[in-house]
């Protein structure tokens, strides 16, 4: 079996079993990403007073730090959640893991939304949410990978770059899904009824989706490139001692490159709307909405960037995607810090250029880059390593570079200096387009 394509004219048609891979991933990955945005969200405008209210009675910035923090708590686990996906993922198929970590991530979401808070059972409510967000950051590690994978791995050779967009684009999808819920509520009740039980209904809105999202994944076939390596007898009794041993340049690789589009994503997901309300004193219904139309730019130049890295290369896209980011993540506060919500959402979707283009070519590249019989856990365990070096405690450390320097460029500098050493690390990959993924 080859993963080239021959035919011309059948790559430019779309079989009906492609267009259920890219349904599945797209819609299976958004409906994740829409469960663990919710809790990013959440943390940035209720999860403090409800959670954690000693200390946000005593010391609110405090408080609110450390609600970010359970953001970066949950990536802590995502390499966990990676390496027991990939090897399973390398061994019984991507089609089962993308099933089971759907599954894990809706239960975990469902169950944050009925738990009772501090007022009703003391220090055993921050615990729980933690042991929840941990199941969350688990089921994160793994989904991604098997979703990437399930997409590059049944695209013909040209249009790897396109059809590994979609579930990337599942990310901005589900950050619109969870911002747009968000501002429903807030704009439709009152603050005192959303703090009281308001805050629940995005958690539990998590059962519907995912029974969708079960049905829709449940319908696509396994990867042919899995079910070649099959036939081949050719997957590892140990991938992920093997992967070590051989790939482990190409595993801490996809970790860096991945650093600043994480970091810059994350506050975007759950920074820039408790800024905006917090510190500016803007409205929270209205500064929800214009984030949810400002997302919409990361969809639009993340499947932007997947195609265009099937003209260009995987990294050159990249490369202009963080040069892009780098220049851009200093002014782009002087807009915000205008209080004008105008200039917000323009800071915001013009920000969303970098970040679709270090973003939409990244499934096929990281899944050119590894072997076969390897490939789940290596995208896996490199994307959760790099989540946790980049999003997972850039709110928080954006909000304690703002309680000790009170200016917030300083923010924007390290997402600049994120984004250089990103650029750095994917200019030292040799450009992978077009190779053969059996190998």
């Amino acid at each position: 079996m080859s993963t080239a394509v021959t035919d011309p004219a059948r790559a430019e048609r779309m079989s009906p079993e492609e267009r259920k891979v890219l349904a599945g991933t797209l819609v299976g990955t958004s409906i994740e990403w829409y469960d663990f945005f919710i809790y990013a969200q959440a943390a940035g405008l209720v999860l403090a007073p409800l959670f954690l209210a000693p200390v946000a009675e005593s010391n609110p910035g405090l408080a609110q730090v450390l609600s970010f923090a359970t953001i970066g708590i949950s990536f802590l686990f995502r390499p966990l959640g990676a390496i027991v996906a990939g090897y399973l993922g390398d061994k019984l198929g991507r089609k089962k893991m993308l099933v089971f970590t759907l599954i894990m991530m809706g239960l975990s979401t469902s169950l944050i939304g009925v738990l009772p808070t501090y007022a009703a059972i003391g220090i055993a409510a921050p615990i729980l949410l933690i042991l929840l967000r941990i199941l969350q950051g688990f089921s994160a590690g793994g989904e991604w990978g098997g979703a990437a994978l399930m997409a590059v791995e049944h695209a013909p050779n040209g249009k790897r770059g396109f059809f590994g967009a979609f579930p990337q684009i599942g990310v901005p999808v589900g950050m619109i899904l969870a911002t747009f819920t968000l501002w429903l509520l807030t704009s439709s009740m009152s603050p005192e009824a959303f703090l009281e039980w308001g805050w629940r209904v995005p958690f539990l809105l998590s059962i519907v989706l995912i029974i969708v999202g079960y049905v829709i994944r449940r319908a696509v076939e396994e990867s042919p490139v899995f079910e070649e390596l099959l036939r081949r007898r050719k997957e590892s009794s140990a991938p992920l001692g093997q992967l070590f041993r051989r790939n482990t340049k190409q595993v801490l690789l996809t970790a860096v490159i991945f650093i600043a589009n994480n970091a810059a994503g994350y506050l975007l997901i759950a920074y820039f709307a408790t800024y905006a309300v917090a510190a500016l004193g803007m409205d929270r219904p209205t500064v929800l909405l214009a984030t949810t139309l400002a997302s919409f730019g990361w969809l639009i130049f993340t499947l932007w960037g997947g195609r265009l890295s099937d003209r260009l290369g995987r990294v050159r896209t990249f490369q202009i995607g963080y040069v892009f980011l780098a220049l851009w993540a200093v002014p782009m506060w002087f807009l915000i810090d205008t209080g004008n919500i105008v200039w917000y959402f323009v800071a915001l979707f013009v920000m969303t250029f970098g970040l679709g283009l270090s973003y939409g070519p990244q499934a096929a590249l990281y899944a050119e880059m590894f072997p076969a019989n390897v490939r789940y856990s290596g995208v896996s365990i490199g994307y959760a390593l790099g989540a946790i070096l980049g999003g997972a405690f850039a709110p928080m450390i954006a909000e304690a570079l703002m309680n000790a320097f009170h200016a917030s460029w300083t923010i924007g500098l390290y997402i600049a200096i994120a984004a250089i050493i990103s650029l750095i690390g994917v200019s030292l990959v040799k450009e992978t387009k077009g190779v053969d993924l059996l190998d």
